[in-house]
This record gives structure tokens, C-alpha cells and sequence, in this order.
């Protein structure tokens, strides 16, 4: 099960990359400012917003997966998902930062002014790093809760004695 988050985490930071779209901006005395400036501001913004989406989307299903297929070990399942999970948050945004544009803030303080960078496709705090796994772990409550096999046993009464 690990290896399957493995998996969904390859996938989903490419998934994360190619909806993100890289804002625009210019190097000046060797400091890279968005260009325009509030909607770059807004592109880095939007680049954690998708990828706790895409996480979101990607827990659950691995979630779901796990759940069903895992269905008869509880503790197991919620072990493995708890791991696995971890480490496709961070293989995603891994992925997703290694296909998206070099840090433009490197690159500027050898570039020339005028010249245009792209943003890069980075994660600010460890906030969005817990989606995934909330994701995960909240799908497999929600399928152990609701279908059969997974709830407490009712106590059964004993027949009641001949005669």
C-alpha cells in the first residue's frame, strides 16, 4: 500500500505542475519581482491552493483503495495509509517543484535587467503538506464506518432456556 501512495504521489505532483501555470516577471538590480505584481503574488498563492486540492483528491482515492482492499486489518490499513500518505505529500511536491521553473531569485542575481523569468512552483510552510494524509486517513474512516463488517457487533442474546 505504501508503494500504490508511492504512486499517487509521482502522479500527482505532475498533475500538480501541469495545472499550475508559471507567473511572469522581470529581474531588476538582480532581484526578480513578479510582473504584474499582484497577480504573481497571486500565482504563488494559487500554487498551494492546487496542490492541497490535487492532495486532497489524490489521499482520497489512495484512501479508498486502501480501505477496500485492506478491509479485514483496521489497524494495518490505517498504519500503512498514515505512512504512506506521508510520503506521497512530500513525493508530490517534490515532483511537482522539480518539473516546475529554476527558483527565478537564483537566477536573477546573475541575470541582466529586463530580463524575463518565470516564478518557481515552491510550497510555503508545512500546512499543505497535511492534506494528502488528511485525505487519506479521512476516507478510510468514512469506508470503515459505512459499509458492513466494520461496525461493532451488536450483542446477540442468548436463546432463552427450554421449557
Amino acid at each position: 500500500m505504501v508503494a500504490l501512495f508511492a504512486a499517487l504521489g509521482l502522479g500527482a505532483g505532475w498533475l500538480w505542475f501541469r495545472i499550475w501555470d508559471a507567473p511572469p516577471g522581470v529581474v531588476s538590480d538582480h532581484t526578480w519581482y513578479p510582473d504584474p505584481y499582484m497577480p504573481g503574488q497571486a500565482a504563488e498563492f494559487d500554487a498551494v491552493a492546487i496542490y492541497v486540492l490535487v492532495a486532497l483528491a489524490a489521499g482520497v482515492l489512495g484512501g479508498v483503495v486502501c480501505a477496500f482492499l485492506l478491509a479485514r486489518a483496521e489497524v494495518v490499513t490505517v498504519a500503512a495509509v498514515a505512512v504512506g500518505s506521508a510520503l506521497a505529500a512530500w513525493l508530490m511536491a517534490l515532483v511537482g517543484s522539480a518539473l516546475g521553473p529554476a527558483d527565478p531569485d537564483v537566477l536573477a542575481k546573475t541575470a541582466e535587467d529586463g530580463t524575463k523569468l518565470s516564478g518557481d512552483l515552491v510550497l510555503t510552510g508545512v500546512s499543505p503538506y497535511v492534506a494528502l494524509p488528511l485525505g487519506a486517513l479521512g476516507a478510510v474512516l468514512v469506508v470503515f464506518l459505512a459499509t458492513p463488517g466494520h461496525r461493532p457487533a451488536e450483542p446477540r442474546l442468548a436463546p432463552p432456556p427450554p421449557g
